[in-house]
């Protein structure tokens, strides 16, 4: 469903992606991880077609990311870390708008809105009654995917996709994106929260410096570095446990 062949992306001097390859099958959850900085984002854009790669190869459900750009968006959800909206629509302008680019038709854009409704637990009034502009960031969320997952699309690309939602709609969430596995979607799902990672990715993938470090099963990769955790093995490979001792040293000079 997804194949990177040594994609690479360049701002200037800085290499912000760094000849990056990988495969993802049909029906897989991968945890696309690094710290901040690392390139994340940055793939997330080029895979959706957001920004042209400087350089490398990538197809999405065998279109060409460069030749074929359209088909690749039809194919594909996106939801971003910045959930940006258009705050001067409601929440079902603003969806009937993306269903429309899509080309859904209108009856059956307004079915799957009202199945997202019950699923997220949003009131039609909150939908048609208030601009965007005043949603709350979890509301603001839910509209976000809703509208990734209109079109129904083969990959799903998630950037920080539990940010603003509360306990509730969380659990939901990640039941929703393991039922979408199970129904032959893949799911690239980027996320600073590693134990909602180990737990429901089938698959990492963790870069850092925009270059490939470790590509595996969570427990397998936990495993073979006898790290105890995802988390740890995160912190073993990014630089964290430097950052540990720092906060360390840090809290000792309240103690003082």
């Amino acid at each position: 469903m997804i194949a990177v062949d040594q994609l690479t992306k360049r701002f200037g001097a800085q290499t912000a992606v760094d000849a990056l390859s990988l495969e993802i099958p049909a029906g897989q959850i991968v945890g696309f991880l690094g710290p901040n900085g690392a390139g994340k984002s940055t793939t997330l854009k080029m895979l959706t077609g957001m920004i042209e790669p400087t350089s490398g190869s990538a197809t999405i459900c065998g279109f060409d990311l460069k030749r074929e750009p359209i088909e690749v968006k039809r194919h594909v959800g996106f939801v971003p870390e910045s959930g940006a909206v258009f705050e001067s629509l409601t929440g079902l302008e603003y969806l009937e708008m993306v269903a429309a680019l899509y080309g859904i038709p209108a009856e059956a854009a307004r079915h799957r809105i009202e199945q997202f409704i019950v699923f997220f637990d949003l009131s039609f009034e909150t939908l048609t009654d208030k601009l965007l502009g005043a949603y709350s960031k979890g509301m603001r969320r839910k509209v976000v995917i809703t509208s990734a997952l209109l079109h129904n699309p083969p990959v799903v690309f998630f950037d920080e996709p539990l940010d603003g939602l509360d306990a509730n709609a969380a659990v939901g969430f990640k039941a929703l994106i393991q039922t979408l596995a199970r129904e032959g979607k893949t799911i690239v799902y980027s996320s600073h929260i590693l134990d909602v990672v180990e737990r429901v990715c089938h698959r990492v993938i963790i870069i850092d410096k925009g270059k490939l470090l470790l590509d595996g099963k969570p427990d397998e990769l936990v495993a073979a570095h006898q790290s105890g955790t995802l988390e740890k093995l995160f912190t073993q490979l990014t630089g964290g446990e430097e950052l540990e001792r720092r906060a360390e040293d840090f809290a000792r000079t309240f103690r003082a």
